[in-house]
């Protein structure tokens, strides 16, 4: 059974600094995409971060370059968001997911971590 497990949520003041693990199990990941996302109470989901698994590339919403690193270690089968200088506006349930090349599609979900940011 394919599980994508997500940890590292929590409660921290403006300008603070959090990191998300997503953990896969069950899947050989080869040439996917690991990506983060986030959802905001009363907002539509939006993309936050990808990396590819295995050439590295990354990409990152504007809203959170400069401030957001997403890495992977293979060795653990993990994806992590570093995120620091952290903004109320960052406050939203955020989610790992996993996508093959030129599929729109992510073929795996975390059940999300709550990430909230006190002003």
């Amino acid at each position: 059974q394919v599980q994508l497990v997500e940890s590292g949520g929590g409660l921290v003041q403006a300008g603070g600094s959090l990191r998300l693990s997503c953990i896969v199990s069950g899947r050989t990941l080869r040439n996917d995409f690991m990506g983060w996302f986030r959802q905001a109470p009363g907002k539509e989901r939006e993309f936050v971060a990808q990396i590819n698994w295995s050439g590295g590339t990354t990409s990152y919403a504007d809203s959170v370059k400069g401030r957001f690193t997403i890495s992977r270690d293979a060795a653990k089968n993990t994806v992590y968001l570093q995120m620091n200088a952290l903004k109320p506006e960052d406050t939203a349930v955020y989610y790992c997911t996993a996508r093959t090349p030129g599929s729109g599609t992510p073929w795996g979900w975390g059940q999300g971590t709550q990430v909230t940011v006190s002003s």
